[in-house]
């Protein structure tokens, strides 16, 4: 949730200083019009941050995978910013929060391999092993 606040905090340093002129018809517009420049988590179709993010399903693989998928599609997010940023302090932060997603994404798949290695390895896709037992 960390990288969420920093990008809005990003986001509030470049547009609170826009004259009104600079915001009417421009794409921030509707933005200003809900939230002023005021942190308001939203990715870029205008989709509010939700919770639901941090899905759960209780099996570890499951989780870890999507762990890894999300950690993928931040990294992503941040190339396609560093595409279009000329700012270097905008530039340096993303690119900060670019090499978290690569290291957590490197974590995650280390904890997938350890989750791999404890579990029955003929049937591991087939059991929850927070609930299933081995017969």
């Amino acid at each position: 949730m960390a990288h969420v606040e920093m990008v809005c905090s990003i986001v509030y340093q470049l547009t609170r200083n826009l004259s009104l002129q600079e915001i009417q018809g421009s794409s921030f517009q509707p933005y200003f019009m809900d939230h002023t420049t005021g942190l308001y988590p939203v990715d870029a179709s205008g989709v509010p941050f939700d919770a639901k993010t941090f899905a759960s399903t209780g099996d570890i693989l499951a989780d870890l995978h999507e762990d890894l998928a999300a950690e993928q599609k931040a990294r992503l997010t941040y190339d396609n910013i560093l595409r279009f940023a000329d700012d270097p302090d905008v530039r340096d932060a993303i690119k900060f929060l670019r090499a978290r997603e690569i290291v957590h994404f490197q974590r995650f798949g280390e904890a997938l391999r350890i989750a791999q290695d404890n579990l029955d390895a003929k049937n591991f896709y087939a059991i929850n092993p927070a609930f299933d037992t081995k017969k």
